[in-house]
């Protein structure tokens, strides 16, 4: 979802330094970045070190992600140059959507609302959803098997190495939004052919 469906990341990095302002934690825009689409708990893990004890990394990431709904309604978010055309173009041809995210559920769901897009999709996979975040493939992989298709026959989409890591493991073509290792490597999906996705998926 984000920066494959919506830039949200102004949003996030505002929403983080309100939650780790109230706990006294400097972190700065680097950090913040380096650690960009990643689960939580791994992120303060690093950011805490010996403070970053189950109760007080819960207490923070929630209230970061409470900051970041709100900011969400408050502010709004665009879709990403061609992300909304090709949903639909997708979803008329019968193709079946996820969206697979290291993102708390509630985050999916408001952005999506906010977005007008929550009925493109037929499933969700958040956090909550998996215990192992990218690179391993199991968001990819649960978001495949509740849409009830092959692993071979899915297409992910994404703008982080470790998400195409994590395609490449659940045995999924992928395209990549600025990262070169992807099957098809693009800076936008505003850019890719017609015959895209039908080209990363096998005869069959």
């Amino acid at each position: 979802m984000d920066g494959t469906l919506v830039d949200s990341r102004g949003l996030h990095w505002r929403s983080w330094q309100e939650a780790l302002a109230a706990e006294g934690v400097p972190v700065s825009e680097a950090q913040f970045l380096a650690t960009f689409g990643q689960r939580n708990d791994a992120i303060l893990r690093g950011w805490l070190g010996p403070g970053a004890t189950p109760e007080r990394a819960r207490r923070i990431g929630e209230a970061k992600e409470a900051a970041y709904r709100r900011l969400v309604v408050e502010r709004g978010l665009a879709p990403l140059p061609g992300a909304a055309d090709w949903l639909r173009r997708l979803d008329e041809a019968g193709w079946r959507q996820a969206v697979a995210s290291s993102a708390p559920r509630l985050n999916l769901e408001v952005v999506l609302r906010v977005l007008g897009l929550e009925r493109r999709f037929q499933a969700l996979v958040a956090a909550e959803d998996v215990t192992a975040g990218k690179p391993a493939p199991d968001v990819f992989l649960t978001a495949a098997a509740r849409l009830g298709v092959e692993p071979a026959r899915c297409v992910v989409v994404e703008d982080a190495e470790a998400g195409i890591e994590a395609a490449r493991r659940a045995g999924m073509s992928s395209v990549g939004l600025g990262v070169r290792s992807a099957d098809l490597a693009v800076a936008s999906l505003a850019e890719l052919p017609a015959d895209a996705f039908e080209e990363l998926v096998p005869p069959g």
